[in-house]
């Protein structure tokens, strides 16, 4: 089965870190990510840019919107993720409590499933 392990981190996080600091969390989830692979465990990640760069967009009965970040009423984002291939969601746990990035933010473990499953 697969999960997402979701970086969920709050939305400043990154402004309070020296260029030093950023540079060594980054190094450290991708030696994180390294080792994944190497266990064949990971299907892909990725590290996304802060929400300062995104937009949101809404299609609501035929009106379209594009809402451009930052988004004020937003605390958290998604700073990144890794997709895995597990057995079990207890295995998906484990391997969450071992990401660097669980000791600065929140790791989300979520399966992915059809929307329709609850």
């Amino acid at each position: 089965m697969s999960y997402m392990l979701l970086i969920v981190e709050p939305v400043d996080q990154r402004l309070a870190r020296t260029d030093a600091e950023g540079r060594e969390a980054y190094a450290s989830m991708v030696r994180f990510g390294a080792d994944l692979k190497e266990r064949g465990l990971l299907l892909a990640s990725e590290s996304l840019q802060s929400q300062h760069h995104a937009a949101r967009v809404e299609v609501r009965g035929g009106q379209k919107r594009i809402i451009d970040g930052p988004f004020a009423e937003a605390k958290e984002m998604i700073g990144g993720f890794f997709l895995l291939s597990c057995q079990t969601r207890d295995e998906a746990l484990a391997i969450a409590q071992q990401c660097p990035a669980a000791e600065w933010c929140t790791v989300e473990v979520r399966a992915v499933a059809p929307c329709y499953e609850t």
